[in-house]
C-alpha cells in the first residue's frame, strides 16, 4: 500500500520505548494489535521492505495507526493482551478463544462435594485439571461419586435422598455426621485424583471377592466393573512420568506463515491431554508464542512450573505469570520439550495443507465479492425471518467478516405483529441500521437479504427512508430452494458457478441464518407452550413458584390441594385466586364431557342397527341397502362420526 501523507506523519512520532501498536481500518475498526521493544522500529517495518501473502493482506487494509507507549516490554506484552481480549482484532491469533478447560473441584470441610468447574475462584478448595478433553474430568467426577459416599446435592435437604439409600452418601441432610470419618474420604479422594489409586482398587477387590464367597454374584460383578471404571480412567493418561511432578511445557513449530502450538499439561507426574493451535502469523514467531502463553493463563491455573524451548523469553514471562519459567537443557525434561516441538510439527504438516485451501477458498469468495459490486467487501450482513402462522415472528441477523462469522455481532429481533414476510423484513432493517446510525456505527459493504425482487424493494425502501449509503443484494433460489444466482439492486441475475468458492460461501451464510433464526423461533415457542399456569396469578413469583412446585411437584397434586393447604405455601388472598384459577370452567368441562358421552352412545346406536333408515346428507340409507352390501358399513360410520364431531364443536363453541 502507499505511504499516505497521514500515516507518515505519524511514522515520524513513534518514540525509541516499547509499546503496543493499533493497527485500524478506513472505517476506524481494529485490524491488529501488536507490541515492540522499539515502537519506531517495529511499526515503520511494516510500511517499508518485502512482506509474506498474509501481512501483506494486512497492510493493504491499514488506514491509521495508534500507539501507546509503556515503560518495559513486560508492560508492552501484558497491554497486548488486554488489548487483543477486548477488541478481538481479526489479523491477531486468539488461540484459546477465551475458552476455559474444566477443572475438577474438591470443596473444604466434611460435607465436600466433587464438582466440574471452570473457574478457579475459591482458593480454599482444591482443584484438579485442567482437562481440556472435557469428557475425561465428567468421567472421573461421576466415578468419584459412584466410589466415594460423599456429598451429592447442591442444596442441603431434610430427609434421606436415593443416594442415601444406595449408600453413595453418608446422608448429611438429616443426621449427625462422624467429621473425621468425613474427613478421611475427603483424604481418599484427593490421593485418587493425584493418581493413587491402588488403594480404592484393592479395597474394592477384598469387597468383590467377599461377595462373590457368599453368593452375591449381581454385588461381585458391580464391584468388578467399577475396578474396571477405574483402569479406563487411567488408561487415558497415556504417558506416565517416574517423577509425580506436576507442570506445563510448551513448544511452537513455524512455516509458510502459519505456527502450529504444542501444550502438555502433567499432574501428579501423569499427562491429562495436549492442547493444539495451528493459526497464520502476522508477527514475530516468537511473539506470537509468548502471546499464546499469556492468553492461555488469562483463564486458567499457573502451575509451578513451566518448560519452554530454547529462544525463549523467559524473564519477561517469569515477570507477567509470577512462576518459575524453564529451559530445559539435558535430561528427561528436555525430551520432553523435543517431544512437544515433534508433535507441534506433526500436527502443522497435517493440518496446514486443509487450512491453507480453506483461507485460499475464502480469500477467492471474498474478492470475487468485490469484483461483483465493484468495491472492497469485507463485512456482508445477512437477514432472515421466522414464524408459525404469523405467530413468535422474529428475525435473525449474522455477520461475516472476510468470510467467517463474527457471532459476536450476530442479532435476535422479536418483531411485531406479522402482517406479511415483506413488513416483517422492513421492520428488522430499519431497527437494525436506525440504530447503527444514531449510534455512528459503521455499516457494512453488503447487506444480504434471502430472498428475491420483493425483499430487496424492502429493504431499498428503509435505506432511502434512513438516507444511508448501502449496497443491497438478494439470493435467487430454484425450484427445489437452493441458491442459483445473486441478484443486484436492478435485479440483475449474476449466474454462480457450483465450483466457486462464493457460491459455496453464500450457501454457508444461508444456512446459517437460517439456522440461527429457526433456533431463536424454536426457543420462543417452546417457552411459551411450557408457559405455567403460575406465570399469571398476581403475587406468584419466581420464588413463591419454586415453593409450590415444591410442595405439589405435579399439576393433579394442586389441583386436589384445598384452599388451606394452598395458604400454607403462600398467602391466604393469592391462595384463593390460585384455587379459583385451578378450578375455573370446571362444572362446564363436567357438563360437557356428560354430553359428549350422548351424542356418542346415541351414534353408536345408529350404527348398530337400531333404525331401518336414517337421513345423512339428504340422501336416504336403508338398512336392508346395508345389509344386501349395497352401502359401505365402514363409510356409514365414519359419516355418523363426522356429524358427532361437529355437533361437539358446536357445543364446545358455545360453551367458551
Amino acid at each position: 500500500m502507499p505511504l499516505t501523507d497521514h500515516i507518515a506523519k505519524k511514522l515520524a512520532l513513534l518514540p525509541d520505548k516499547p509499546g503496543c501498536y493499533i493497527m485500524k481500518d478506513e472505517n476506524g475498526d481494529i485490524l491488529y494489535v501488536g507490541k515492540a521493544k522499539i515502537l519506531k522500529n517495529r511499526v515503520r517495518s511494516y510500511f517499508h521492505g518485502v512482506h509474506n501473502n498474509k501481512t501483506t493482506k494486512l497492510v493493504a487494509r491499514i488506514q491509521d495507526f495508534e500507539f501507546i507507549q509503556t515503560s518495559t516490554e513486560k508492560e508492552a506484552l501484558l497491554l497486548e493482551i488486554n488489548l487483543i481480549k477486548r477488541h478481538r482484532p481479526p489479523f491477531n491469533i486468539m488461540f484459546m478463544d477465551d475458552k476455559m478447560y474444566p477443572y475438577i473441584e474438591v470443596t473444604k470441610g466434611p460435607d465436600f462435594t466433587v464438582r466440574i468447574t471452570r473457574k478457579v475462584v475459591n482458593r480454599k478448595n482444591d482443584y484438579f485439571g485442567p482437562y481440556p478433553v472435557s469428557t475425561y474430568a465428567y468421567d472421573m467426577v461421576k466415578l468419584i461419586n459412584q466410589l466415594f459416599p460423599i456429598r451429592k446435592c447442591k442444596t442441603m435437604g431434610k430427609s434421606a435422598c436415593l443416594y442415601y439409600h444406595m449408600h453413595q452418601c453418608m446422608g448429611f441432610c438429616f443426621q449427625k455426621i462422624d467429621e473425621q470419618e468425613a474427613l478421611k474420604n475427603r483424604e481418599k479422594v484427593i490421593r485418587f485424583l493425584k493418581g493413587y489409586t491402588d488403594e480404592v482398587k484393592g479395597e474394592l477387590t477384598e469387597k468383590m471377592q467377599a461377595a462373590a464367597q457368599d453368593l452375591q454374584f449381581e454385588r461381585a460383578q458391580e464391584l468388578l466393573e467399577q475396578i474396571r471404571s477405574i483402569d479406563y480412567v487411567q488408561e487415558k493418561q497415556t504417558i506416565d512420568f517416574s517423577v509425580r511432578d506436576s507442570f506445563d511445557a510448551f513448544g511452537w513449530y513455524e512455516d509458510k506463515g502459519y505456527l502450529s502450538i504444542q501444550g502438555f499439561f502433567v499432574r501428579q507426574g501423569k499427562l491429562l491431554e495436549r492442547n493444539m493451535s495451528i493459526s497464520p502469523v502476522y508477527e514475530e514467531s516468537e511473539d506470537a508464542f509468548l502471546a499464546y502463553i499469556l492468553q492461555y493463563y488469562q483463564t486458567n491455573t499457573v502451575p509451578k512450573q513451566i518448560y519452554v524451548p530454547a529462544g525463549t523469553n523467559t524473564k519477561i514471562l517469569e515477570e507477567a505469570l509470577q512462576t518459575k519459567i524453564t529451559i530445559p537443557q539435558r535430561g528427561d525434561r528436555k525430551k520432553l520439550i523435543d517431544l512437544v516441538h515433534a508433535n507441534a510439527k506433526e500436527a502443522h504438516d497435517q493440518k496446514f495443507q486443509l487450512i491453507y485451501a480453506k483461507d485460499r477458498e475464502l480469500e477467492g469468495a471474498t474478492r470475487h465479492l468485490s469484483q461483483i459490486f465493484k468495491k472492497p467487501v469485507h463485512t456482508v450482513e445477512m437477514f432472515d425471518n421466522s414464524h408459525i402462522s404469523g405467530a413468535y415472528n422474529v428475525s435473525g441477523l449474522v455477520v461475516f467478516k472476510d468470510g467467517k462469522p463474527d457471532k459476536s455481532s450476530y442479532r435476535k429481533y422479536q418483531l411485531g405483529e406479522y402482517i406479511s414476510d415483506t413488513d416483517s423484513m422492513k421492520e428488522v432493517i430499519r431497527r437494525r441500521y436506525a440504530r447503527l446510525a444514531k449510534e455512528d456505527k459503521p455499516m457494512p459493504d453488503l447487506l444480504l437479504v434471502d430472498g428475491g425482487a420483493g425483499q430487496i424493494h424492502a429493504a431499498q425502501s428503509i435505506r432511502d427512508e434512513l438516507g444511508l449509503n448501502l449496497t443491497i443484494a438478494g439470493l435467487v433460489k430454484d425450484d427445489k430452494h437452493t441458491t442459483r444466482a445473486l441478484l443486484d439492486e436492478n435485479l440483475n441475475e449474476i449466474e454462480l458457478d457450483k465450483t466457486d468458492p462464493l457460491f459455496f460461501l453464500l450457501t454457508r451464510m444461508q444456512d446459517e441464518v437460517h439456522r440461527f433464526a429457526i433456533t431463536y423461533h424454536k426457543k420462543l415457542r417452546s417457552k411459551g407452550m411450557t408457559k405455567s399456569i403460575l406465570d399469571d396469578i398476581p403475587g406468584i413469583g419466581p420464588a413463591r413458584k419454586k415453593q409450590i412446585q415444591a410442595r405439589f411437584p405435579s399439576l393433579k397434586k394442586m389441583k386436589a390441594a384445598t384452599k388451606e393447604e394452598l395458604a400454607q405455601v403462600v398467602p391466604e388472598k393469592v391462595a384463593a385466586l390460585l384455587y379459583t384459577r385451578l378450578h375455573e370452567n370446571e362444572d362446564q368441562r363436567e357438563d360437557l364431557a356428560l354430553q359428549t358421552e350422548a351424542i356418542v352412545e346415541e351414534a353408536q346406536e345408529e350404527v348398530d342397527g337400531s333404525f331401518d333408515g336414517e337421513f345423512v346428507g339428504e340422501d336416504l340409507i336403508d338398512q336392508d341397502e346395508i345389509e344386501d352390501g349395497l352401502i359401505d358399513q365402514d363409510a356409514l360410520e365414519d359419516s355418523l362420526m363426522d356429524e358427532s364431531l361437529l355437533e361437539l364443536d358446536a357445543l364446545e363453541s358455545t360453551k367458551s
